[in-house]
């Protein structure tokens, strides 16, 4: 798939969901793939930001990213991104560091999701959780704050 395709699809796929501010989740899925360009990512891990909530959120299956036809490294870096139900934040964090690319898409969707101006949107009881959270992953992953 090229990556207007992959665009495409996940355009599709999130078309009705929106984030925690009420915005088309689209945005949000734009924001990493430009942060993951930013940081000097190709095309395939450029394909894996558009992709990296597609499975978790439901919005793909995991069939569908078996038989797409994508780059076996946006495949992988897709999958290590996905969070799976009852995993360790740890754990989580051990699969993206042990996964080639990964820790780049994962740091702009962290980049993206800690932008004090959607969070400046949420309520202050949510902003400050998802900050704790945010920060917590961004440790596990040896990031800093502008990563």
């Amino acid at each position: 798939m090229s990556l207007a395709e992959v665009e495409a699809v996940a355009c599709a796929a999130h078309a009705e969901q929106t984030d925690k501010a009420g915005r088309p989740y689209t945005e949000h899925l734009r924001a990493v793939a430009e942060g993951v360009r930013a940081r000097g990512g190709g095309e395939e891990l450029i394909a894996a930001a558009w992709l990296h909530d597609a499975v978790e959120d439901g919005a793909l299956s995991e069939e569908w990213l078996r038989a797409a036809p994508l780059d076996p490294r946006t495949k992988d870096v897709v999958r290590a991104v996905t969070k799976r139900s009852g995993e360790s934040p740890e754990a989580y964090a051990g699969r993206i560091l042990g996964t080639p690319g990964a820790r780049l898409v994962k740091a702009a969707d962290l980049a993206h999701n800690a932008d004090p101006e959607r969070l400046a949107v949420l309520d202050e009881a949510t902003a400050r959780r998802l900050e704790r959270k945010y920060s917590a992953m961004r440790q596990y992953l040896g990031l800093t704050p502008h990563d």
